[in-house]
């Protein structure tokens, strides 16, 4: 019995499963997360092929029948809790494969990113408009702090589609596979990641607004820094890419460091 309030949904069509196990890559040495093992499909084929498999699941009665379900492999940890507080700071190099509640796909994301440490890779089934938001690039609808949080850590991609039929129950979306390695470096350096991620938030927060209005938080003086960026100030954050936001940042950054540093000589002189 599958529960509406965990977002349960199972892919049972093991053509499916095995390209997706195909599309992660997937060596005899590698530690594997699974989030969400379900009735333990999956599981069993990533047991087959990997050295080890990590699988959280937060269903206290899923998980009470994956304990006999997959008592035989000796190669499986299961573990009863919530993905999103898991402590994966604590993994040697892991990757990630699964077919998650897509209702915490974005937190998810955000949660791997912070201990990417040791992360070398996630492939997940994920709703197929978010796997689009996800590739999205400048200029179209679907690009958002998402498609820039993904792209700053890794190299997203759709591998294939997977048809909503495919799931008991069946959903009322379709579905994609994505594919992301994690960069070991981002492709754009900046010299405050937090305040790089806050100047993206802010500007997509009201997506309506022109980046000028958006971005007045951050000082009275924005056009003047967005044109010091090279960007028009009656932009919108829809058509400004990761490269632009980063150069915008640094020069945000090196404005506030000006300005305490400032502060610090006036008060070394009172």
């Amino acid at each position: 019995m599958t529960k509406r309030s965990l977002g349960q949904h199972f892919l049972y069509d093991p053509s499916i499963l095995k390209r997706i196990i195909d599309a992660a890559m997937l060596s005899p040495e590698d530690t594997v997360v699974e989030i969400g093992p379900g009735p333990g499909r999956l599981t069993r084929m990533l047991a087959e092929r990997v050295r080890k498999v990590i699988a959280i699941e937060l269903d206290k009665v899923l998980y009470n029948e994956l304990k006999t379900a997959l008592s035989e492999y000796g190669n499986i940890e299961l573990i009863a809790g919530d993905a999103l507080k898991y402590p994966y700071e604590t993994l040697e190099e892991f990757k990630v494969v699964a077919n998650i509640p897509y209702s915490i796909t974005t937190p998810l994301l955000f949660r791997l990113f912070e201990e990417r440490g040791h992360l070398r890779s996630i492939t997940l089934t994920v709703q197929k408009e978010v796997a689009g938001r996800i590739v999205a690039g400048p200029g179209s609808r679907e690009y958002g702090i998402l498609s820039i949080m993904a792209q700053y850590y890794g190299r997203p991609r759709i591998v294939f589609p997977v048809p909503r039929g495919a799931f008991r129950p069946v959903p009322k979306v379709d579905s994609a596979v994505i594919r992301m390695e994690l960069y070991e470096k981002p492709p754009v350096s900046v010299i405050d990641e937090k305040l790089f991620f806050r100047v993206i938030r802010a500007s997509f927060s009201q997506r309506r607004k022109t980046l000028a209005n958006a971005l007045k938080p951050f000082g009275e003086d924005m056009k003047e820094r967005l044109l010091q960026a090279g960007i028009e100030p009656a932009r919108r954050a829809e058509t400004v890419s990761m490269s632009e936001f980063a150069v915008l940042s640094d020069i945000l950054s090196k404005a506030a460091q000006g300005v305490r540093t400032v502060l610090s000589l006036n008060e070394g002189s009172a």
